[in-house]
């Protein structure tokens, strides 16, 4: 049986979201990839770390990642205060 499953790959500021197909059999080694599958995940990894976007994009969907907080807090409040319910 196989089932779409999403793998994200992160490279620097960049992550990359991957549709792969997981196989799941009857033996200890399930969830598994194909060959194929692994195979993209690399490439993709690998056009990251070069800054290849184009070759990146066939493969995966691109996102940059930003930080909204870290070090030091120049407003003096708790950063996470908006997100708290």
């Amino acid at each position: 049986m196989n089932t779409k499953k999403t793998k994200y790959i992160h490279e620097g500021p960049y992550v990359a979201a991957v549709e792969v197909d997981s196989i799941i059999t009857g033996d200890g080694w399930s969830p598994a990839l194909s060959l194929q599958d692994a195979y993209r995940l690399d490439e993709v990894r690998e056009a990251l770390r070069d800054g290849n976007w184009m070759i990146a994009s066939k493969n995966a969907q691109l996102f940059i990642m930003q930080p909204i907080t870290g070090g030091q807090n120049p407003m003096g409040r708790n950063p996470t205060a908006a997100f708290a319910s």
